[in-house]
């Protein structure tokens, strides 16, 4: 009996580590996020060199999306390759905040770029391992909620460090958030046993492996949440940029608190809702989550294209947080659901992450070409088409794959 208490206390433990987790993670990014091009700017890059070093991380992350997830698959404790992630961010924001030339900026893209390829699956993986199949969705739902706070407190803790002290301090606090993320995989380090969350059959051939990969790939459920995903990015990842340069003309100096505000409120409608969205998952299927998240961007678009106040352009943005809580719910738990079985999930999770890669880098260039040439409006109506596109996608095509 006592053992048995002992071992729901780790669990306990557990999931209250990857709570934890999941916040320092999303306080980590943010400061990877835009702070890195207003840094490298105040030590006098040039626009053209700043943008080259923000590429050799955006390809890195994409190049790296399926071989990164094959790893997490293949390693036999996944909590492990956490721990290494969040040391190689650590690593990462130290060499740019102490030594910001070029072969050091590099080199922290890419270390940056792959262990956030590796970070993601890996909690997922986690998070399966945890939670098991049947109640994966309030998993994933606690997750959301947690990334969402982390998102939040750190772009605060960001902007404040950047403002009141120097954009360098940005780096170090960076660094410094990851010794409290590393603590909490320790509580699930006690838990994994070594092999026991991978489904990856060690005796299996390379040949076997493949096809099952080329299993999930030709299911013509998995093409179609992929592309889907792909259409949403597309339409998604420029619209808050673009809203921003809007928000610079009109608002002057009011723009940056308004865009930060911009921000945060997603964030808080997010954190409020995810767990209810996964318990919908779970009791009620994957769709209705799905199309209410996907539903949430043609509607933005076109408000967004029809805003003529500052006010609104703000208020607009809670959609933001509503689609952003259904779709970092849903993606880990539809693929879950099509690679159920196949010890390939977190490959699975890395071809999703390349679709959302390539819509995301089509996005914030065609919208500012349509923007220059046609005017912002029209560039908020054709990102609005992409994700009405991504809507009937998944309304017609897109089965329920909530396992009976």
């Amino acid at each position: 009996m006592k053992g048995t208490e002992s071992e729901l206390e780790s669990q306990r433990l557990a999931q209250r580590g990857l709570d934890a987790l999941n916040l320092f993670v999303a306080n980590i990014q943010t400061g990877f996020g835009p702070f890195i091009a207003i840094y490298l700017a105040t030590r006098h890059w040039t626009q053209a060199a700043i943008g080259f070093a923000l590429s050799v991380g955006t390809m890195t992350s994409m190049v790296s999306q399926i071989p990164a997830g094959a790893l997490v698959d293949l390693a036999p404790s996944k909590s492990s390759v956490g721990f290494a992630s969040l040391l190689a961010f650590g690593v990462s924001a130290l060499l740019l905040a102490i030594a910001p030339s070029p072969i050091f900026v590099y080199v922290a893209e890419l270390l940056h770029g792959f262990s956030s390829c590796t970070l993601g699956p890996a909690v997922a993986a986690i998070s399966l391992g945890l939670a098991g199949r049947s109640v994966l969705g309030l998993r994933l739902g606690r997750n959301t909620r947690f990334a969402a706070m982390g998102n939040a407190m750190g772009a605060a803790l960001m902007g404040a460090a950047g403002y009141f002290v120097s954009e360098r301090s940005v780096f170090f606090l960076t660094a410094s958030l990851t010794v409290p993320a590393l603590v909490t995989v320790l509580p699930v380090l006690q838990v994994e046993r070594p092999g026991a969350w991978s489904r990856v059959d060690p005796d299996a051939s390379a040949r076997t492996h493949a096809n099952r990969i080329l299993a999930i790939l030709l299911d013509r459920r998995f093409f179609v949440f992929a592309l889907a995903i792909a259409l949403f990015t597309l339409g998604d990842s420029a619209m808050l940029p673009l809203a921003g340069t809007g928000l610079a003309k009109s608002s002057g100096r009011d723009a940056d608190l308004l865009i930060a505000a911009g921000i945060l409120l997603p964030q808080a409608v997010a954190a409020v809702i995810s767990p209810a969205l996964g318990r919908l998952a779970e009791s009620r299927g994957r769709r209705p989550v799905l199309l209410l998240g996907f539903g949430a961007l043609p509607l933005r678009g076109i408000l967004l294209a029809f805003a003529a106040h500052s006010d609104w352009i703000v208020a607009i943005q809670a959609l933001d947080g509503l689609a952003a809580a259904c779709l970092g719910t849903m993606i880990p738990l539809v693929t879950a659901d099509l690679a159920a079985g196949s010890g390939h999930y977190n490959v699975s999770l890395g071809v999703i992450g390349l679709a959302m890669g390539l819509g995301a880098t089509l996005s914030t260039a065609v919208a500012g070409e349509v923007a220059d040439r046609l005017g912002d409006p029209s560039a908020f109506a054709l990102l609005a088409i992409s994700g009405l596109a991504a809507l009937i996608l998944v309304g017609a095509v897109m089965p329920e794959t909530r396992p009976r």
